[in-house]
């Protein structure tokens, strides 16, 4: 479900305005609920350093960054770190604005592409507007469009998916997705993948799980608003709460299988 790239573009200006504004109002050592080993402070320079990273993806496109390693935290006052923010997204913005999203360029996952770097932008920057949000106690609603995206990304990509390099094997169950504000459904199938890390020589069995390309019949449905489910998804907020608003209906123990693939942390 793929956004156009210049929607990508807005939400990433509009969702790390309101990540920045909302956290140049708290006590830097305020506790981020989602992440309680985060301070405000810890957040603002997380995403600070996911977006200089990535603007330099874009400006060194095709090739692979350099491998610096992480940049070192600068030795600043809370305003120093905002103004580091600020050069951060402005930059970024900078870079993609003269990419064009079929563009070639490096990423950690299959897509090669310019497209990759937008989308995963846009829903790091609305993710850690949710987290900002939460540390200062001024939730607002998520865009439907976006965070129905953000569902999309988050099962094919940062929860589930099959590396090139390794095998996926399907059980045969599936569970659909339907959220109910935008319309939106997706299918997944659970299974494992197996194969060997190029880079690593680790050798990989794990439970997994792949969105299929057409509907397809499935055990189980899960409906909720795209907010709720992205959210969920993402463990922000009150997981159980959140957990309460999904309407689960069909096999329950297909449900807890694939729950047990995606519930697991993402920073």
């Amino acid at each position: 479900m793929d956004l156009d790239h210049t929607a990508y573009l807005e939400a990433i200006q509009r969702e790390s305005t309101r990540f920045r504004d909302v956290l140049a109002g708290v006590d830097p050592d305020a506790r981020v609920p989602s992440c309680p080993e985060w301070t405000a402070a810890d957040l603002l320079w997380h995403l600070t350093e996911v977006q200089e990273f990535w603007a330099g993806v874009v400006r060194s496109r095709p090739a692979a960054p350099a491998d610096e390693g992480e940049p070192p935290r600068p030795d600043v006052a809370y305003d120093g770190l905002l103004a580091r923010y600020d050069r951060a997204l402005s930059g970024l913005l900078d870079a993609l604005g003269s990419a064009d999203p079929s563009e070639p360029a490096w990423s950690w996952s299959e897509d090669q592409r310019m497209a990759f770097t937008y989308r995963r932008m846009a829903h790091e920057a609305l993710i850690h507007r949710v987290d900002a949000e939460e540390t200062g106690g001024v939730r607002t609603p998520l865009d439907p469009v976006l965070a129905s995206d953000g569902v999309a990304e988050a099962l094919a990509i940062m929860l589930g998916g099959c590396p090139g390099w390794a095998t996926f094997t399907g059980s045969g169950e599936r569970a659909r997705v339907i959220l109910t504000d935008t319309g939106a459904e997706l299918t997944v199938e659970l299974g494992r993948f197996r194969g060997t890390g190029p880079e690593s020589g680790r050798e990989f069995d794990d439970p997994t799980l792949v969105v299929l390309d057409e509907p397809a019949d499935a055990g189980v449905t899960i409906r909720g608003t795209a907010e709720v489910v992205d959210t969920w998804l993402w463990r922000r907020g009150d997981v159980d709460e959140l957990a309460r608003e999904i309407r689960v209906e069909g096999d329950r123990g297909v449900y807890e299988r694939f729950r047990a693939v995606v519930d697991q942390p993402i920073l």
